[in-house]
């Protein structure tokens, strides 16, 4: 099966929020495809970030698609006031929901794109059997919590897992990647079935700027 288009999606894990609606809308501009916001709990992960008011300044700043990855437990309590935001993705960890199913089917009935997340630890066939209700997974390439982390090599073998069990699933679904995603570690993941590449210091710490590192990305994704 032909891999969707790649998409480009800069965290503003990692922007200057002194500058955010600035630095939103210069990705914007720099050709980013959709802009990653990271929201932590403090439970489920060991940090704490934003909320739905960040989304929603998020949603004033451009007209990208937001893709809101939820690091919480018990998501399903947020997920409307993040939609009603201005949430178009949202992510949850397979990790944190028991009833999976339901609460894909609860972000699809809002109105938005439904997607589920798996940490490094845990196994590509965890799910398998979500794949036909779900339009992107995303992989974790480090752990949750902190940005600026390496990214983990040994998760290439589970990136092309998940790819296959996509492909046999006979619809199209993104493969997104989150973790120590940069222009050296880009080839490798869309090797292995990656086209939603996330990466926040590579692209806001950039010392070349941000239209620059955008550019670099695409040109290090181009198959």
């Amino acid at each position: 099966m032909v891999l969707p288009e790649l998409r480009i999606a800069p965290s503003i894990l990692a922007a200057d929020f002194t500058r955010l609606g600035e630095q939103i809308a210069e990705a914007e501009t720099a050709g980013a495809d959709q802009i990653h916001i990271d929201v932590m709990d403090g439970r489920f992960v060991p940090n704490i970030t934003m909320g739905p008011l960040v989304v929603r300044a998020a949603r004033r700043a451009t007209r990208l698609p937001l893709d809101v990855h939820l690091m919480i437990i018990e998501p399903e309590q947020h997920i409307p006031a993040f939609i009603e935001a201005g949430a178009d993705i949202i992510t949850v960890h397979v990790e944190a929901c028991p009833h999976l199913h339901h609460v894909i089917q609860q972000i699809r009935e809002a109105g938005a794109s439904p997607s589920v997340a798996l940490n490094p630890h845990t196994p590509a066939v965890m799910i398998k059997e979500i794949l036909p209700f779900v339009d992107m997974v995303l992989a974790m390439t480090v752990n949750p919590g902190f940005g600026g982390q390496a990214f983990i090599a040994e998760m290439l073998p589970k990136l092309r897992a998940i790819r296959d069990m996509m492909d046999a699933a006979g619809r199209p679904i993104h493969l997104q990647v989150d973790g120590g995603i940069d222009s050296t570690t880009t080839p490798q993941v869309v090797a292995h079935g990656a086209n939603v590449l996330v990466a926040g210091t590579a692209i806001f710490d950039a010392p070349e700027g941000i239209q620059a590192a955008i550019s670099a990305l695409r040109r290090a994704g181009q198959r």
